[in-house]
């Protein structure tokens, strides 16, 4: 399901990514967990925002056999709010996640009417997890 590719020290609880993933998609997705740096360098590139951020999505083009797409993740935000909001890095990572694939699959929240962070909520409750990105900043 995940195809991971970690470039950083920061321990990633694959069967639990992708007991998420399998929930949402049946088809491949490439994480990328890498530095700050190299995040900041990508929404450069890709988004013409230069700033670091959490997470990344890129939604491959749909075609039969096709990886959904690239979740990009910082894994120093990772580290930064887990500590910050007193939960796991496993947690965290979650998080970033179920937000970057809802992305993949079409989700915006930041033009929907509230569907994402619905989905989101839902998600969160059905694993357990903390509050999310979205949840954190819309109460």
């Amino acid at each position: 399901m995940i195809e991971l590719d970690n470039k950083t020290s920061l321990t990633v609880n694959e069967s639990f990514l992708n007991s998420i993933a399998s929930k949402l998609t049946d088809k491949e997705i490439e994480l990328i967990i890498t530095s700050n740096e190299e995040i900041r360098e990508i929404n450069k590139q890709h988004r013409n925002i230069d700033k670091d951020t959490d997470v990344l999505s890129f939604p491959y083009e749909d075609m039969p056999m096709s990886p959904l797409g690239s979740i990009v993740i910082s894994s120093l935000h990772v580290e930064e709010k887990a500590e910050s909001l007193g939960h796991q890095c496993d947690d965290e990572l979650a998080l970033l996640f179920i937000h970057g694939v809802l992305h993949l699959l079409g989700y915006d929240h930041e033009v929907d009417n509230g569907e994402m962070r619905e989905e989101e909520k839902r998600l969160i409750e059905e694993f357990d997890l903390p509050k999310s990105l979205i949840i954190r900043n819309n109460g």
